[in-house]
């Protein structure tokens, strides 16, 4: 028996051998070459033609330095490179439409163009040396409204007439000089006794009389009122559609902001050059102002917004200390962010953020009086985001008005999810238009203004599909079809939807269908390289699993298909400012998404997690990190190694974990505060001290280190650098302007100081933030693989 069984096994072996000898292997030095010849150049910025035949977009098939403009007639399907001759004549993505998209505005070079779109006729309205921008259509179309400099401008289609209609000046105005008793008589003494002098006084006197004189006949040029706005800056400027009125928001910045210097070491002059970068959180922000011009009456006011509801209600997380709950209440600064006019320009909303970000108004604003009427306050301890509702004081959201003219609609998470509503400004009558727990990430109008066309996640949170709603509610009628990631731009006619779509081991490529329900989707680019598609990238399980306090954690989990018991496992994580990863799209992280194929042909299980204020699982989750980084977050991660070690019997003793930026801090704060967990860790350009980075950003969080200091001791590494056990190796760039240099090494320091000798520092002279050279890519993922490759195997 054994000499029969003996070629059977030999030649399984043989055949087993071969098989895996025709898969591609991986190597750090191929999956980080240059995208564009070893993987392709995915389509995008995807624009119509007006008259919806046409989809152009930016490509790079012949692998050159820099994309181009391609086009793709939807008749025949037929792909074109737009030569330069054509690209001129086609209008750039932020072209400006009259209510019929007969005309377009658009700006080159500085100067404002006109479009006739029926007959292809470019007129150029304005050659001037000076930069025009945010041109407009006047509410009747007659006259074309923009800025130059801090001034409105209009320019009368029919007459040319061009008209100012305001006229800010630096400093302040300067009044006429009072004479004093004394000076007033030594002038009279002079003209009592110099004749020619009195002579010259009473030729000058009866000249001005004359003037005065004709001057009441003469015609009078119409001039706006002289603005001093001092040393303040004019922002948001706005004119409003009866063109009576200007709006504007006036900003007061330090006149010399502490910025921090990031030196530049390796340059083409020879010299050390620093680059000027931020302030850090907590720097002074300045305050604004809201200010109304009245046209007509020649006179200006500002608006005063102590009488906004819970203006002055302290934040709860001042409770903890004592100096500041002393301290009376007092109205909190606010950004006067927009102001959004009906169509008919008779109502106006209002946009308005207090500087701490805890809270966002709409009002209902009389321009004539200053006066406003709140209609929705929106609220969060933590701070105000999430999907069509932004991150930031001067954002406004989606927001804006239907064709009433009395209806405002606006997105909120009242919920716990980012959702559509609307709200009577007359009645104020709000209604949700959409609900459940998903998000509406993408909100849109029709042309004839009766639906709504909607992104949502409604299917799943690793999902985008595109609907068509009601423009009251109601059932929504699914448009798209494909698993994964569609991004939608509709024909300016609304017949046809050209969809950017990617899958989790498919890279975007361009789509088209008509716009119908149970469309059928037609794949246009084909953009991967042959080389790339040898290789059989996996397709990740996306999965929940249990998190200590009970919540569902979404990951994408790469599994070894030989798996073996006590298999070593990494866990990725990913950066921040509001992103996700554990979806069914092609991943920005594309990279990172190679190299995790590459060690599970290595052996390894990869976990990929979106922990707590990850985007795409609603507020709760968004605000999950409040007060504290590295708290719950790196709970998840940790609870994600348990889950690993319980389900698919990895090592406990040989997890590692990566990341960058964001990801890089997690992964300190699990070296440093969970070090029986994880034997090695990479730390790329991460956070070391959470007081050394920007204010947008790190004050919603941790509020600012002066009110809150509590926070930032729980949350920054630095302060935990004594708990590391495993191995540690840190990689930066040196000329980051985002995550300074400064930030690894004042940790290298507290690492030398504390006398730990298993980590290891790895820079990149010519790096930013995110690394764009492919010698740099390899050397840094060369250097993660040997410290999972020497940490955790057995």
């Amino acid at each position: 028996m054994r000499k029969l069984l003996y070629p059977i096994f030999f030649f399984l072996f043989i055949f087993n051998a071969f098989a895996q000898s025709t898969k591609p292997v991986l190597t750090v030095d191929r999956i980080m070459q240059d995208p564009k010849t070893w993987i392709g150049t995915a389509p995008s910025q995807v624009q119509w033609s007006e008259d919806s035949k046409t989809i152009y977009f930016q490509w790079n098939p012949d692998k050159e330095e820099v994309s181009s403009l391609y086009g793709v007639n939807i008749g025949d399907g037929k792909i074109f490179k737009v030569s330069p001759e054509q690209k001129a004549k086609l209008l750039p993505f932020n072209a400006v439409y009259n209510k019929t998209r007969t005309k377009a505005l658009f700006i080159r070079e500085g100067d404002i163009f006109l479009k006739e779109i029926p007959n292809g006729n470019i007129l150029q309205l304005t050659g001037t040396g000076d930069f025009e921008f945010s041109p407009r259509f006047s509410l009747d179309e007659s006259k074309i409204i923009f800025q130059r400099g801090d001034n409105i401008f209009s320019i009368n289609l029919k007459t040319a007439a061009l008209t100012q209609y305001t006229d800010f000046k630096r400093g302040s105005k300067q009044p006429e000089p009072k004479k004093d008793e004394q000076d007033k008589w030594l002038e009279n003494d002079q003209l009592r006794w110099i004749q020619v002098l009195r002579e010259r006084k009473e030729k000058a006197d009866n000249a001005k009389k004359r003037q005065e004189a004709e001057s009441k006949f003469s015609i009078k040029a119409k001039k706006p009122l002289e603005i001093y706005i001092q040393n303040k800056s004019v922002e948001n400027l706005t004119l409003s559609p009866d063109e009576k009125f200007v709006t504007y928001r006036l900003a007061q910045r330090p006149e010399k902001p502490k910025n921090a210097i990031v030196p530049n070491y390796v340059t083409q002059s020879g010299y050390t050059e620093d680059i000027n970068t931020r302030t850090k959180v907590g720097s002074d922000q300045g305050s604004y102002e809201f200010w109304v011009y009245d046209i007509q009456k020649d006179t200006t006011f500002m608006v005063d917004f102590k009488d906004l509801p819970n203006i002055s209600k302290k934040p709860e997380f001042l409770k903890e200390y004592e100096k500041t709950k002393k301290e009376p209440e007092k109205p909190r600064k606010v950004v006067p962010a927009n102001i959004l006019w009906t169509e008919d320009g008779k109502k106006a909303v209002l946009v308005i953020n207090s500087m701490d970000n805890k809270d966002r108004w709409y009002v209902d604003f009389d321009v004539r009086t200053g006066k406003y009427k709140n209609l929705v306050q929106l609220h969060d301890e933590a701070w105000i985001g999430g999907p069509g509702i932004g991150g930031f004081v001067f954002g406004s959201g989606t927001a804006g008005w239907l064709p009433d003219n009395k209806t405002f609609y606006f997105q909120s998470e009242e919920t716990g999810y980012s959702h559509l509503y609307t709200i009577n400004v007359e009645t104020g009558v709000k209604k949700a238009l959409t609900s459940g727990k998903y998000e509406v990430r993408g909100v849109e109008l029709s042309k004839d203004k009766k639906f709504w066309y909607l992104t949502t996640s409604e299917v799943h949170p690793g999902e985008d599909h595109f609907y068509k709603m009601p423009l009251e509610g109601g059932k929504a009628i699914k448009l798209t079809n494909m698993t994964g990631g569609n991004d939608i731009t509709l024909s300016p006619d609304e017949k046809y939807l050209a969809n950017l779509y990617s899958y989790s081991n498919k890279p975007i490529e361009l789509y088209l269908a008509e716009n119908k329900e149970n469309t059928n989707f037609k794949q246009l680019t084909f953009s991967l390289t042959e080389d790339f598609k040898t290789y059989p990238w996996r397709d990740p399980e996306v999965l929940t699993f249990k998190a200590r306090d009970g919540a569902d954690v979404y990951a994408r989990l790469y599994k070894p298909e030989n798996a073996k018991e006590n298999a070593p496992a990494v866990i990725f994580v990913h950066g921040a400012g509001y992103l996700q990863n554990a979806h069914k799209r092609w991943s920005s992280y594309f990279r990172e998404y190679m190299f995790h194929n590459l060690l599970v042909d290595r052996g390894y299980y990869v976990l990929d997690i979106d922990y707590r204020a990850s985007a795409g699982y609603g507020r709760d989750w968004r605000t999950g990190i409040y007060r504290f980084m590295g708290g719950k977050d790196l709970d998840d991660h940790v609870d994600g190694a348990k889950f690993l070690v319980e389900k698919y019997k990895v090592n406990p003793k040989k997890i590692g974990i990566y990341g960058g930026s964001y990801g890089g801090f997690i992964t300190l704060m699990a070296m440093f505060t969970t070090p029986d967990v994880f034997a090695a860790g990479a730390a790329l350009r991460p956070v070391t001290d959470w007081a050394h980075y920007n204010h947008g950003y790190t004050n919603n969080i941790l509020n600012t280190p002066v009110l809150d200091s509590l926070s930032y001791a729980k949350s920054s590494p630095i302060y935990h650098a004594e708990g590391l056990k495993g191995a540690l190796l840190m990689c930066h760039g040196m000329i980051d302007v985002n995550v300074h240099f400064q930030d690894v090494v004042r940790l290298a320091q507290r690492l030398i100081e504390l006398r730990k000798e298993n980590w290891e520092l790895a820079v990149y002279p010519l790096e930013d933030h995110g690394f764009v050279e492919p010698t740099s890519w390899a050397d840094e993922y060369k250097r993660i693989l040997k410290l999972f490759e020497q940490n955790l195997r057995e």
